[in-house]
């Protein structure tokens, strides 16, 4: 296909923020509010779906580890095979398929009538939430400013937690106030209601005019970017300055996976390890504890089933609260720095709370202050791993490196996290819990480690300065 020559993506990172980018921020954001609500529903509903009369013959060890187990296997196989959809079709195609693949999923877990009927499409609202990773993050990073670009992309992964406590507090009336056989479908139900309000908005996103013009299809990324100028240029009343850096590319409708996958091993092994490590560390984390919270409250401190969504809101609220407060540093500060402290801080805080709970010296309520401390930290640091994939690697690979490193990192600590933690609480010892508390705080601080190590100063640099695409022409 032809060579062309762009300024493109200097005309994209040179914009002031605008009303538009937040179209963009509200459109495509919002849809970690699903996942957090999602698991969040789960682990607080675990206790309710294996009482009798709930309609299925589930345990609640079931739910939260088997069950988690298979929502995390989904969200692996979605963000692989959709990410590699997303790098071949387009960003928009496939972010819109994706939250449908999810909306279908809940919809038919809400009619579970048997545990296999309900494994099943677990499985498949994880692989609608693990598309949108790879096509939602990869649509954010080409469309944001470079000098927004890292906080904007932790503040939105942190929204999860919005949905997370949203999950928590709708659990409350739903195991107090209905009946056991469909409450917990009326949980589910909601979820759908709130993926066809972001379906509305999402439909006005535009397609990256940065894969646009990688794919053959340059007039309509010029076109679309001359559109967001004079949208920018009028509603904020700002007169943009010329954009001087253009890139020449290759022009290609495909690129073969076999390509792709020896740039990231090949040509960047080192930022392969990083974000290897980075996922790894968050993934059995963040696994474990969202599914497995209300357990250990139920187990060790009494809680009983209908208030463990108090408890987690809270958790909730300390984890959206760090990218919101600690977003702006990863851009002023640095990514090494922040991705370090965030990671190694809560690791030595959950060794730290381990020793606590170990020493009996925590109950229901100090517990959960702990974990909302450890969490702010942890939530700033899990967000940025997800930046950090989605911006050190080149253009055409961008959704599927964004899929491969999810999918890995969570199907060693997202799937074993979930089952060792379910089997070491369920057993009713301290001891045991501690042990999870343990590994998930020293995976952390090695990956945080990892990061001084081999992290990449990304701050305020292009997205083609970062990695060069694979299609550019040689100079």
């Amino acid at each position: 296909m032809a060579e062309v020559r762009t300024n493109v993506p200097a005309r994209l990172d040179r914009l002031p923020w605008a009303r538009w980018h937040w179209m963009i921020v509200i459109g495509l954001g919002t849809v970690w509010i699903l996942d957090g609500l999602e698991v969040t529903i789960v682990g607080n509903l675990s206790g309710r779906l294996a009482e009798p009369g709930s309609g299925l013959d589930i345990t609640q060890s079931q739910v939260t580890g088997l069950g988690a187990a298979i929502y995390v296997l989904g969200a692996c196989f979605g963000a692989l095979f959709f990410g590699w959809l997303t790098d071949r079709f387009g960003r928009k195609k496939l972010f819109i398929l994706t939250l449908g693949v999810y909306l279908f999923g809940t919809a038919m877990t809400a009619l579970s009538f048997d545990p296999w009927w309900f494994f099943v499409f677990r499985f498949v609202t994880g692989a609608g939430i693990g598309g949108e990773y790879a096509a939602i993050n990869s649509a954010i990073d080409e469309l944001i400013p470079a000098r927004y670009r890292g906080r904007i992309d932790i503040v939105i992964n942190g929204t999860y937690w919005a949905g997370a406590a949203f999950g928590a507090l709708l659990t409350v009336p739903i195991l107090t106030a209905l009946p056991v056989s469909w409450g917990w479908r009326v949980a589910f139900g909601l979820g759908v209601v709130l993926g066809l309000v972001i379906l509305l908005v999402r439909r006005h996103v535009p397609e990256s005019p940065r894969w646009l013009f990688i794919h053959g299809r340059g007039d309509e990324a010029e076109k679309l970017v001359a559109e967001v100028e004079q949208t920018v240029a009028r509603e904020d009343d700002v007169q943009l300055e010329p954009a001087e850096k253009y890139i020449t590319i290759h022009q290609r409708r495909t690129i073969g996976f076999g390509e792709i996958a020896k740039t990231l091993v090949r040509q960047y092994p080192k930022r392969a390890g990083l974000g290897f490590a980075l996922f790894v560390g968050q993934a059995f984390l963040y696994n474990a504890i969202t599914f497995g919270y209300a357990q250990i409250l139920q187990t060790f401190f009494d809680v009983p089933s209908g208030s463990t969504g108090y408890y987690f809101a809270v958790i909730a609220v300390g984890n959206l609260a760090g990218p919101l407060l600690l977003a702006r540093f990863f851009d002023s500060v640095g990514r090494k720095v922040m991705i370090t402290g965030t990671y190694v801080l809560s690791g030595v805080l959950l060794l730290v709370t381990a020793w606590l709970f170990s020493a009996g010296a925590l109950n229901a309520v100090t517990m959960t202050v702990c974990w909302c401390v450890v969490l702010f930290f942890a939530s700033a640091g899990a967000s940025s791993a997800y930046l950090t994939v989605s911006e050190i690697f080149p253009m055409e690979t961008r959704a599927l490196a964004i899929a491969f490193f999810y999918a890995v990192g969570t199907a060693v600590g997202g799937i074993t996290g979930p089952l060792l933690f379910a089997e070491l609480v369920g057993t009713g010892q301290v001891g045991d819990t501690v042990l999870a508390f343990v590994i998930g705080a020293c995976l952390m601080i090695v990956a945080g480690l990892v990061e001084a190590v081999l992290g990449v100063k990304a701050e305020g640099r292009s997205l083609e300065d970062l990695a060069t695409p694979l299609t550019a022409a040689q100079s």
